[in-house]
């Protein structure tokens, strides 16, 4: 079972998973929820998504850490353009002289020019809950940006990543496949594993259904299309490298279809958003019973009630659109 492991806080920043992945906690709202991976092979580093723009700092210490120059970085890998995957990418380009961003054709505008980014995220935060979260956002220019097409492949020292079209979360959504290590970078598409939620049973998964580009059939298929790669390991953004990737990808597929389910029943209520949060977490609730989770119920709440409140916000932007 793929742990992260337990570090002390005088610990360093980047912390070893092997065949050359490192793990940085971006710190985004709490420890253990976003991380970036930095790949490094044959005097060779990439990115693999940036956290939010407060993590940026973070991100170049853990390469004077681990003696890196800023020169070595040669890509900033971005599986899709929301703040807590891509928010920092603009101040880690500006720091990383030959670094180029690595973006899916949907997403590369937006953080070319972010001001659409900017205006929707103070819509939903507000201006001082914005700026907490995600600093300032900068603007990547255009020629320091890589789009890239489905299967598209890209060298790191001698290493072959290949990138593959991912929707389900996001039209603008690509994963990176390491292809020599067998290993994907899932970005949000693997669900979300926080490890609070880890028991002898290994790794507990949630799907994640955020609005506003949620769509379960094209879900599933990237999924199938991940797993197509054989994987031993998939990196999470949320929240690191897990295994027992057969059985997290049956858990993935049930727990979209109940979710969905859960829409469905409560698609003409009135108060459809209350009846879905509640029912969400009741089904989860029981599932983590059943994985042998010895939470308490605050702590679980505590865990896991912002993806309850933003899965039933992506439900209800799907159940509009059908």
């Amino acid at each position: 079972m793929s742990r992260v492991p337990a570090t002390p806080s005088s610990a360093p920043l980047a912390v070893p998973l092997g065949d050359g992945v490192y793990l940085i906690d971006t710190l985004y709202v709490r420890p253990g929820l976003a991380a970036s991976h930095l790949v490094v092979d044959g005097g060779r580093a990439a990115f693999v998504d940036t956290g939010a723009a407060p993590a940026a700092p973070r991100l170049l210490r853990a390469l004077d850490e681990l003696g890196i120059a800023r020169e070595q970085v040669d890509y900033v890998f971005l599986t899709h353009v929301h703040l807590d995957h891509a928010g920092g990418a603009g101040q880690l380009i500006a720091a990383l002289p030959n670094a180029m961003a690595v973006l899916h054709p949907r997403g590369a505008p937006h953080l070319i020019d972010p001001a659409r980014l900017i205006a929707g995220s103070i819509a939903v935060y507000g201006e001082a809950k914005y700026r907490e979260l995600y600093g300032e956002l900068l603007p990547i220019p255009a020629e320091r940006v890589l789009v890239t097409e489905d299967r598209q492949r890209i060298r790191l020292g001698g290493r072959t990543f290949e990138f593959f079209d991912a929707p389900g979360h996001a039209k603008h959504h690509h994963c990176p496949v390491d292809l020599d290590h067998r290993a994907v970078f899932a970005g949000d598409n693997f669900g979300i594993c926080y490890r609070e939620l880890d028991t002898e049973s290994g790794p507990f998964m949630l799907p994640t259904t955020t609005p506003v580009q949620f769509d379960p059939e094209a879900l599933h298929s990237t999924i199938r299309r991940l797993m197509s790669y054989g994987p031993r390991r998939v990196f999470q953004t949320h929240f690191g490298p897990v295994d027992q990737l057969e059985r997290l990808e049956r858990d993935l597929h049930d727990n979209i279809d109940a979710l969905v389910r859960i829409a469905r029943q409560h698609s003409a209520a009135a108060d459809r958003g209350a009846r879905i949060a509640a029912d969400m977490y009741a089904y989860f609730d029981a599932r983590l019973d059943a994985h042998g989770c010895r939470l308490s119920e605050q702590q679980r709440h505590l865990l896991i009630d912002d993806d309850v409140r933003l899965n039933t916000a992506g439900l209800e932007v799907w159940l509009d659109r059908r």
